[in-house]
């Protein structure tokens, strides 16, 4: 499988908290889709406390994975939101 592009994205974009609207990440993300997984070597700036949990409502938002063979957070429908 390939991996991901060494070169970041030049979009970025800021991850909110579905049910108590924090701020979870600041992330480099690529392409016009919904956010499915976010690799942690494009996350900016984390606002978390322990992984995958909203710091401010403990809610899980995520899961840790490896996808293409690179450390990755899959994000749990409708959990999280972003712009």
């Amino acid at each position: 499988m390939a991996k991901p592009n060494k070169k970041l994205p030049d979009k970025s974009v800021s991850i909110y908290c579905s049910m108590c609207q924090q701020q979870l990440f600041k992330y480099r993300k690529g392409g016009k889709g919904s956010l499915v997984k976010c690799f942690k070597a494009r996350i900016t700036r984390d606002y978390t406390t322990t992984p995958c949990t909203c710091p401010k409502c403990e809610n899980t938002f995520a899961r840790e994975t490896l996808v293409r063979g690179m450390p990755a957070y899959k994000i749990i429908g409708g959990k999280v939101w972003f712009k």
